[in-house]
C-alpha cells in the first residue's frame, strides 16, 4: 500500500486544484496509507492557510475516516481526538490528537501550559 502526504491530503479535501486533485485520486485509488503527522499537518494547512472553521475541518478529517480507499494510522485514536475536536474546538485538532495518543498509549496526564488543554481530563496545566 502506498503512503501519501500532507498535500495529497489536501487536495483530496479541499479539491481546489482539478489537475492535482485528479492525481490524487489516481494515487489513493488502490489504497493508501495516511500517517498521522501527514494528517495533523492537512488539519494546521486547513486551519491556517484555507481559514476552514473548526466545523469544517472536522468535516474533512470525517471524510478521511470514511474514505474508502484510506487506511488513517491509528484511526481509533483519530476518531477519539476527532470526537474532542468536535466538542472542544478550541483546543486544535493536533491538542485533541496529541491527548489520544497519550491516551491510548497510557501515557497520561499530558503535561501543557495550555489552560483550555489542561481542562481535559487526562491532561494536566503545568
Amino acid at each position: 500500500m502506498h503512503a501519501i502526504d500532507t498535500n495529497v491530503l489536501v487536495r483530496l479535501i479541499t479539491r481546489d486544484h482539478p489537475r492535482q486533485t485528479s492525481a490524487a485520486e489516481s494515487f489513493v485509488a488502490k489504497g493508501a496509507w495516511v500517517p498521522l503527522l501527514a494528517l495533523a499537518e492537512a488539519v494546521w494547512v486547513l486551519d491556517s492557510v484555507y481559514e476552514l472553521s473548526p466545523a469544517d475541518q472536522a468535516k474533512g478529517i470525517e471524510m478521511l475516516l470514511r474514505h474508502q480507499q484510506l487506511s488513517i494510522q491509528d484511526g481509533e485514536t483519530v476518531a477519539a481526538a476527532l470526537a474532542l475536536f468536535r466538542d472542544k474546538p478550541s483546543l486544535g485538532f493536533s491538542d485533541c490528537l496529541m491527548l489520544e495518543i497519550a491516551r491510548k498509549a497510557g501515557h497520561t496526564p499530558l503535561g501543557t501550559f495550555d489552560r483550555n488543554l489542561g481542562k481535559v481530563p487526562g491532561a494536566m496545566r503545568l
